[in-house]
């Protein structure tokens, strides 16, 4: 599914981690046609590591669905924080702006912009209280 979106993950290296990674997490999926991962950081906040929806299934509320079930669950754990890493708006990408869109209209704050933490690519660090 990663490699149906190449806008977003075209670093053959990454992906291959993320595919790797995820073996191990929390994962929501919507048959094939998207998934969440999460990464558990403490008892108290936990990030999405990857998600990913096919290009045919954008704005068809997969995401949304996917979200609000990881949401769900965690809330339920007790879990007060979800963080989100993506491209930083520093960097150009009409892919990436959706993204961004998208966290923001689900009640994601950006904190902070780090330029270093992907090399080449800067990192938005985006946080919701759950």
């Amino acid at each position: 599914m990663l490699r149906a979106l190449p806008e977003w993950f075209g670093i053959e290296d990454a992906t291959t981690a993320y595919i790797r990674d995820v073996r191990d997490l929390e994962t929501y999926a919507a048959g094939d046609t998207g998934f969440l991962s999460l990464k558990h950081h403490n008892p108290r906040a936990a990030e999405i590591y990857v998600m990913g929806v096919v290009p045919g299934e954008h704005r068809g509320g997969i995401g949304s669905a996917l979200l609000a079930a990881a949401e769900d669950a965690l809330r339920a754990r007790g879990v007060e924080y979800l963080q989100v890493k993506t491209l930083g708006p520093s960097r150009a990408s009409r892919g990436y702006a959706a993204t961004r869109r998208f966290y923001e209209a689900r009640g994601f704050v950006p904190l902070e912009e780090f330029p270093n933490l992907w090399p080449g690519n800067p990192a938005l660090l985006l946080v919701k209280r759950l």
